[in-house]
């Protein structure tokens, strides 16, 4: 049995740098041994992610089709109808779901949407699955609103690094990004942040975003990381494709720096081939999306994931070999365990 690998929330610089730029089989092999302190490294855990409200965003999110600013052509839908919500959420748990997502394209949500948050929560809640919401910034009463209302999970990206965020979005700043995350976490909320890879960044880039999710006050229990997927009309859709072993070392990175952590393998699955998304898992990534949408994205049909899951001999986290949902099988440790866009998933 390994020792367990300390849970640190003071890493330096330094040492993430030297982690990230290991040789590539030292730095698997280390997010693999890591990963097995924690979980089981045959399971992964399924999530859903519905969009509840699509386009018509406020903010300019140069990844986004759903930004108003930013010159996509996608059109504002109106917040959907609970019931639907709520069927849909019984559909994700008969397919082996256990979280559900749901995620709003807004700035911030409007007092007059938060009755149908709070009941959508609860709905869900009551299908016996863990919540999680992507809402953007919110203020004091909204988050105890959704924390009252059962909400398990808060989402909230931070995308990219401090250094280059302004590159990205320029109608709040990464300050704004974590004020919301140490609001949600203070009122007791479990914290989902990750961030985008692919944007035209630097590598320190990617380290320094991992870095400055593992140096908060907690580590988020969820860790969702994108490759961008370039959306038509929108200023990255252009942008050169990330090297994949780049990729790699950025999830491994987040297993070694965020050792409890779920770390989701999210957004651009669906150019991912089988190999890659094997080392991504080999190299500490535990959760992914299932359904063949995100938002309005594509994902990998559920059949085409089953089949990769079958290769790998990969079970879905909390469900049991039969199919029969087990939540003791969810964990190795327990006490461990979606801001979304295009091209960017909670």
């Amino acid at each position: 049995m390994l020792d367990a690998a300390p849970i640190r929330n003071d890493w330096t610089r330094a040492e993430a740098e030297e982690i990230y730029n290991r040789p590539f089989m030292d730095l698997l092999f280390q997010a693999q041994s890591v990963h097995r302190q924690h979980y089981d490294p045959n399971q992964v855990q399924r999530s859903k992610l519905l969009s509840i409200k699509t386009g018509g965003c406020a903010e300019d999110c140069a990844y986004c089709s759903q930004s108003a600013r930013n010159g996509a052509k996608l059109s504002a839908s109106k917040l959907i109808e609970v019931e639907r919500v709520i069927a849909e959420a019984r559909k994700a748990k008969a397919g082996g779901a256990t979280r559900y997502c749901m995620g709003a394209a807004w700035r911030s949500p409007k007092d007059r949407d938060m009755a149908a948050l709070e009941a959508m929560i609860e709905g869900v809640k009551d299908l016996g699955m863990e919540t999680c919401m992507t809402l953007g910034m919110l203020d004091d009463n909204q988050v105890f609103r959704l924390r009252d209302a059962g909400l398990d999970y808060y989402n909230h990206n931070i995308d990219t690094s401090e250094r280059y965020y302004s590159e990205i979005i320029t109608t709040r700043t990464f300050a704004d990004r974590i004020d919301t995350l140490n609001r949600v976490r203070e009122a007791g909320m479990k914290v989902c942040a990750g961030g985008i890879v692919g944007m035209g960044e630097q590598q320190m880039d990617r380290i320094d975003m991992m870095l400055a999710l593992a140096t908060l006050e907690e580590h988020p229990d969820s860790v969702p990381v994108n490759m961008l997927i370039p959306m038509a009309d929108t200023p990255l859709a252009d942008v050169a494709k990330l090297d994949p072993i780049e990729f790699v070392r950025t999830i491994a990175l987040a297993r070694i720096l965020m050792p409890k952590s779920h770390v989701r393998l999210s957004a651009g699955r669906t150019d991912m081939s089988d190999e890659l998304q094997a080392m991504c898992f080999f190299a500490g990534a535990n959760s992914i999306f299932v359904g063949d949408t995100l938002l309005t994205a594509d994902n990998p049909e559920e059949d085409k994931d089953q089949i990769l899951f079958d290769k790998l001999g990969i079970t879905a986290m909390g469900v049991g070999s039969d199919g029969s949902h087990d939540e003791a099988q969810a964990e190795i440790c327990p006490g461990s365990s979606a801001e979304t866009r295009e091209g960017a998933s909670a």
